[in-house]
């Protein structure tokens, strides 16, 4: 069901671009900016984990110094039929982990000193797990997918007052702005509830790859908990979704669930609970 929902918001999404396009510029105008916006977009998509990695200050590590952590996503990797992913560690006290990478080759996976200190094996394994399952089910080529179209729109907006389009078709003026305002938060929403689609998907893979859904429950609430105190001192919010727990939390605002690149944490948990009770692990 996630990934028909994730699917047909990727379709809206698209095609709330091409009209959005055509009303605002023109084809020609929509061609331009499409290629732009997937200029930057594979620019992205070849060189911004190196640039996220860079950002935290992330370490290469291998099993001669993270043995355990080695062991782990080594055993959990070769469960779910993947290449093992390059590991580093960022020296962050937050427990935070995410994974970045365009393809199963070029895979990695990040966690925080704190993450380690804080968790204990059973559920360092469970965020592993949901990491990898983010690699699984190539998220990290989704999210690019849907970040170019949103991207275009979002340049579309800003350049509408400078394309001329038809003036039969075009609406007027105090209509185009106020189009220009809504639809690139509309195309933030869906790609919001896009990633948050995946975030559930990950979830489940998780407790289906480890057998044991209650060890990634009880790694959320104690990553919750501690987000909502203290941020990561890198924490930007252009990579905000990239983390199994929005670095942000204790910054929401009221509509947190509208914008956040995430589901409540009370609302992952329940899910698993929910797989947990229908017996499917045992």
């Amino acid at each position: 069901m996630e990934q028909f929902k994730t699917y047909f918001l990727m379709t809206g999404l698209t095609l709330l671009f091409i009209w959005f396009g055509g009303l605002i510029a023109g084809q020609m105008g929509m061609i331009i900016a499409f290629i732009i916006a997937v200029g930057m977009n594979f620019y992205a998509y070849y060189y911004s984990h190196e640039q996220v990695l860079k950002h935290y200050h992330a370490i290469p590590v291998d099993q001669y110094s993270a043995s355990g952590l080695h062991k782990i996503v080594s055993r959990l990797a070769n469960k779910a039929n993947l290449p093992m992913p390059q590991l580093y560690i960022i020296p962050d006290a937050v427990p935070n982990a995410f994974a970045t990478g365009r393809d199963y080759k070029h895979a990695v996976v990040a966690v925080t000193e704190g993450l380690l200190e804080l968790l204990t094996e059973e559920e360092v394994e469970a965020v592993i797990a949901h990491e990898l399952s983010h690699i699984k089910h190539y998220d990290m080529l989704i999210g690019t997918m849907v970040a170019t179209i949103s991207g275009a729109i979002a340049m579309l907006a800003n350049f509408g007052m400078f394309f001329g389009g038809n003036s039969e078709n075009r609406p007027n003026p105090i209509v185009m702005i106020v189009l220009m305002l809504i639809m690139p938060m509309a195309a933030m929403i869906i790609q919001m509830t896009v990633s948050r689609s995946r975030e559930y998907m990950a979830d489940e893979g998780a407790a289906k790859m480890t057998g044991h859904p209650e060890w990634l429950e009880s790694a959320l609430m104690k990553l919750d908990n501690y987000a909502r105190g203290m941020t990561m001192q890198d924490a930007e919010p252009q990579t905000a979704h990239m983390f199994i727990i929005n670095p942000f939390t204790g910054k929401d605002f009221s509509m947190k669930q509208l914008f956040s690149t995430h589901p409540s944490t009370e609302q992952r948990v329940k899910r698993l609970k929910a797989l947990r009770i229908e017996g499917i692990f045992r």
